[in-house]
């Protein structure tokens, strides 16, 4: 059996964090996610679609992403239900989301947030634009940088852009 879900969306309004009782964080927002189609009146329409995500990368959505941002959720679809304080059984349906994309830098127009160009909360992603860094991607660039400090220079690059073509013949190429 398979349940999978993949959205893009902006965001309705700012994430909503909370704390169980035993203290994990959960954060709950709304996405507003284009249809592929317009209506009759040639208007384009939107499905809003609940979604929540736990722990640590509830915080990091709850810090990074606000009102307007774009994003991508990966999760599973989710059924649940309960008693309100009337006594009437509510049933709600969401996303739980397993990844969540900052899919614009923080510094785009807009007041627009998120976390880098393409970064998750995982920190799997790129590393941000305009001067913006995931700060969980911190690991990747000092490992980064520990693998350059061996070097002198550049010149043991065979790749490295001097501004000339680099010869090859069709030969030397696997396709």
């Amino acid at each position: 059996m398979m349940n999978r879900v993949v959205l893009v969306g902006r965001l309705t309004k700012d994430p909503e964090l909370r704390y169980t009782p035993a203290g994990a964080a959960v954060a709950t927002f709304t996405l507003a996610v284009n249809r592929a189609f317009t209506n009759q009146q040639g208007e384009r329409e939107a499905d809003f679609i609940n979604c929540v995500v736990w722990r640590r990368p509830a915080e990091n959505v709850a810090n990074f992403l606000k009102k307007g941002s774009l994003a991508g959720v990966d999760g599973r679809l989710q059924s649940r239900s309960y008693e309100d304080q009337t006594g009437k059984r509510v049933y709600v349906t969401e996303v739980v989301a397993e990844s969540v994309q900052f899919l614009e830098p923080k510094s785009s127009g807009g007041g627009n947030s998120g976390g880098g160009g393409n970064n998750n909360y995982y920190g799997g992603g790129q590393g941000g634009q305009g001067g913006q860094q995931n700060p969980f991607s911190q690991n990747q660039n000092q490992n980064q940088n520990q693998r350059n400090q061996g070097r002198s220079n550049f010149d043991d690059d065979p790749f490295a852009n001097d501004g000339k073509p680099i010869d090859i013949s069709d030969d030397d190429l696997p396709f």
